[in-house]
């Protein structure tokens, strides 16, 4: 809109910059792997940088500093957002203004509000953008715990999940505004936590919970290096979590799209690049973890996961000629018995990862 206000550095590639996108005076683009889509929009609220962050078609920055994020078609975030690296948005995923993300996954359509700090989750649920998973404002998960020598952030929460998730057809799930959560938390789809608290432990799927506070006044001991075993487990769950979405991502997402589709390849395996990386530094915080308790890291086996039922296969396959159709509106037009196959395939690669994990 202004050159004389946008700055756009030596290293980006402009054959990266696609046709149709506005960048309003204060955008500054950094970054050899930066990308902007079709139709995207930069610092429509205010002075905005991109540095290597990685926008598909449609999607909007009202302003802040997007680094190493990716935004798939239509995500938006609102003003003063901080997007760091591990920061996923899946299709028509928003925030309001003042929201920080790290190694953050949203699933499409999931919606955070205002003044928000969400770093270490993901967030999944809903059908729609009028039928959506939402984190009220005001709201922190908690993702550092003080005990040991340094502490530790082996505290990645799941919201929902991926096995269900990612067909778009789960229970919305809530999370009140003005409280938090302290992980690792597990929430179940449909559930709704009350405004108002910390969410301190696991909430089963379609419950509406208010967890009362616990009064405590003990002696500080640092060395306080109990629940291994738990951690573990759930540390674990999200790692499966992750690995299922990597896998639904080349086998499923990738698979589809059409030889020409190179704008949509380009996002795509960005978004890849981010699942692989949070996958990598979940992995490196359990066994941080493990090890200033005196336990071993886990082994983990990712060359003999189950593959795409060959069953699915046609309904996957791109086509030769043309466009994909829309993921969104490909998922939302799968029948029962194809979901029903795809989600024991991607429940059996969470159930090989738990199980072989050594």
């Amino acid at each position: 809109m202004d050159p004389r206000q946008t700055f756009v550095g030596s290293s980006v590639a402009l054959s990266r910059i696609c046709k149709g996108v506005v960048l309003h005076p204060g955008a500054r683009i950094e970054g050899p792997r930066t990308f902007v889509g079709p139709g995207a929009e930069v610092a429509h609220e205010g002075p905005a940088t991109l540095r290597n962050a990685v926008l598909g078609a449609g999607a909007a920055v009202a302003s802040g500093f997007v680094d190493g994020a990716v935004l798939l078609r239509g995500a938006r975030v609102g003003a003063n957002a901080h997007l760091r690296p591990g920061t996923l948005l899946e299709e028509e995923a928003s925030t309001a203004h003042a929201v920080g993300l790290k190694q953050t996954l949203l699933l499409s359509f999931v919606t955070l509000g205002s003044v928000i700090n969400f770093c270490d989750c993901l967030m999944a649920g809903g059908s729609s953008r009028q039928d959506h998973s939402e984190v009220g404002s005001g709201f922190i998960h908690f993702n550092f715990t003080p005990w040991g020598e340094r502490g530790d952030k082996a505290t990645p929460s799941l919201v929902g999940d991926v096995v269900r998730g990612v067909f778009l057809r789960a229970p919305r799930i809530f999370l009140g505004g003005a409280g938090g959560m302290v992980g690792p938390t597990k929430v179940g789809f449909g559930s709704v936590a009350a405004a108002g608290q910390v969410v301190r432990s696991d909430i089963d799927a379609g419950r509406l919970v208010m967890q009362k506070k616990r009064e405590v006044d003990i002696p500080m001991r640092w060395d306080r290096l109990g629940g291994v075993d738990d951690r573990t487990k759930k540390n674990l769950r999200y790692i499966a979590e992750l690995v299922a979405l990597r896998v639904w991502y080349r086998e499923v997402r990738l698979a589809r799209i059409a030889p020409q589709e190179t704008e949509l390849r380009a996002v795509l395996v960005a978004a890849l690049a981010v699942i692989n990386l949070c996958i990598e530094e979940r992995i490196r915080q359990l066994a941080r973890f493990r090890d200033e308790r005196d336990q071993p890291p886990l082994v983990f086996d990712w060359k003999t996961l189950p593959e795409c039922p060959r069953s699915c296969r046609a309904a996957l396959s791109a086509p030769g000629q043309g466009h994909a159709m829309d993921h969104v509106e490909w998922v939302q037009g799968l029948d029962g018995k194809t979901v029903k196959v795809l989600g024991t395939w991607l429940q059996a690669v969470v159930d090989q990862v738990c199980g072989d994990a050594t």
